[in-house]
């Protein structure tokens, strides 16, 4: 070791220079993300399924076509089951809470349509 570089502490099973270990508590990783009653990654308590169906609906799409084409590849939905699922979960406040821009937007022109009838 030269002058220049600080000195390690004497750990067990190691030798100078080595890198530290995952479990050494001096390299301590990063904390893990908060997990849900379900014990997966906090996600605002929504199923894998309610944030891929707002996943889809973020996205821009070219045509209808690719749309419903990715509904179906994707989700294994008919478009009509997934309008169906989108439209109950625009009124879910954990859908609103994960993904505030996109709910606003899709109620707003839910309302829109609803206003025209």
């Amino acid at each position: 070791m030269t002058e220049n570089q600080p000195s390690e502490p004497d750990r067990p099973g190691t030798s100078p220079g080595e890198p530290r270990s995952s479990d050494d508590p001096g390299t301590r990783p990063a904390a893990p993300a908060e997990e849900d009653a379900e014990g997966g990654a906090d996600t605002g308590g929504l199923s894998e399924r309610d944030r891929a169906l707002l996943a889809v609906e973020r996205r821009g799409w070219p045509g209808p076509g690719a749309k419903e084409r990715a509904i179906r590849e994707r989700l294994g939905l008919s478009p009509t089951r997934y309008y169906q699922l989108l439209n109950a979960l625009l009124d879910d406040p954990r859908a609103l809470a994960h993904d505030p821009v996109t709910v606003n937007r899709l109620r707003r022109v839910r309302e829109e349509r609803r206003a025209r009838r």
